[in-house]
Parts: structure tokens; sequence; C-alpha cells
């Protein structure tokens, strides 16, 4: 179940990202794309095939995976900056360039290479999944360092919700809400994700849903409002064509 997610969710984020590749061609919402990369990139390096071979090339200690953590920082930075500027949330747009924004971005990397550093992290593994079989001490400061890169992404997502609500219960363009609608979805999942350290191992499969989840919410929701603003386009176009 967990592979046949990871897998879906990467060639949903591939399908999405090489579609934009003509308007990028043209000069047309390079940001766009920039966040459909990003999360293309981060789903890439949460697989463990390719998380091995790009960490074997790093030299076997793990350093993919803070590297997969700077990725997620960047893609969710410019979905933020994205969304706020698109929804018109002048509210997020400060919170997220200002100075608490940037305070935040640089106590969770603060906090992501601090912990890092302090772990045994000999011999690459996905998710550090077998980092944390190692010993007591490795389990603890996995949690931490899986917390710690939760939070910035928590705190983007977090700053949206308002502007996501506000626009559900707007009268806009049914395409419009539905993408608000699945972006607040994906906002709820990842503010989820930061209780992962309190979930059972029992239901340990959840963290994996939490997280796939929320990419799917956010890449479907961006993909309705290009697929809206398009279809905003060609009616313009066909209106001025009969006029």
């Amino acid at each position: 179940m967990i592979a046949t997610l990871q897998w879906t969710t990467l060639g949903v984020c591939c399908f999405v990202t090489l579609a934009r590749v003509p308007s990028v061609l043209r000069g047309e919402n390079r940001s766009l794309f920039a966040i459909f990369a990003f999360m293309t990139l981060a789903i890439l390096l949460s697989i463990d095939a390719p998380y091995g071979a790009v960490d074997q090339v790093l030299g076997g200690v793990n350093i993919a995976n803070v590297l997969l953590r700077f990725i997620i920082f960047a893609g969710i930075f410019f979905l933020g900056f994205r969304l706020a500027r698109g929804f018109s949330a002048d509210d997020a747009l400060r919170l997220i360039t200002g100075p608490v924004g940037i305070a935040v971005a640089a106590a969770a990397s603060a906090a992501v290479v601090a912990v890092f550093l302090m772990m045994d992290t000999a011999g690459s593994s996905a998710g550090l999944v077998a980092l944390s079989a190692k010993d007591e001490r490795n389990a603890i400061l996995v949690e931490y360092y899986g917390a710690a890169g939760r939070l910035y992404p928590a705190f983007i997502t977090v700053a949206l919700f308002p502007a996501m609500v506000r626009t559900l219960r707007s009268g806009l363009p049914v395409l419009v809400r539905s993408s608000a609608a699945l972006l607040a979805l994906g906002t709820v999942a990842i503010s989820l994700s930061l209780l992962s350290p309190v979930i059972p191992p029992s239901l340990g499969f959840m963290r994996f849903v939490l997280n796939y989840s929320a990419v799917l919410c956010i890449v479907l929701g961006l993909s309705l409002i290009w697929w809206a603003k398009t279809l905003a386009k060609r009616a313009a176009k066909k209106q001025a064509g009969m006029t």
C-alpha cells in the first residue's frame, strides 16, 4: 500500500511537472513549474531505490535526507508565496516573507542540521528507518529531526489556511473553490503530520498517508487553479472574437 501511494504520487507529480514545460518555455508561470519540480524531487528522494542511489553518491551517511528537507523547504516557500499572492492573502504574504517567516525558516533549518549532526547517520536509509532501529537514543533523535523538518511546512500551510477558507466561502468559480478545498485539506494533513512522534507503531502507516495525501492534495489543488486560469483565458478570447 505504501509503495503504491509513493509511486502514484511520484507519477502524478511527474505528469504535472512535464505538462508545465511548454508554459515555462514560453516564459509563463515559472514559479508554478518550480513548485511542481521541487515536489517531484522530494517524492523521488522519499522512495527507497532512488534515495539509496543518491545517498551513496553523497557518502552513504544520509546527507540525501538533509537535501530532501531543504528541497521541501524551498518548495513550500514558493508554494506559500505563489498562493498568498494568487488568493490576495496579504496577511499570509507578510507572515511568509516577513521577519516571522524568515525566523521560522532559519530556526527550522538550524534545528534540522543540529539534530542530524547529533545522530549516528551511517548507512543509507530512506526515511531514516534503519537509523531509528540502531538504539533508543538514535530513535529519539530521528523523531526530533522529523519534527524539525515538518516545522516550516506546517508554518507556511497554517499561514495560508485562512485564505483557503475565505476562498471556499466566496462566490468564485467552482474550480477555484475546489482548488482551495484541496489545498485546505493538504494544509490540515501537513499540520497533523506534526503529531507523528505520538503515533503508535501499530499505526505507523498513518505517517505515510498524511505526508503523501498532503502532497497529492496540494498538487491537484494547484492543477485546478492552472486549469481554471486556462479556461478563463479561452473564454475571454472567445468573447473577444465574438465582439
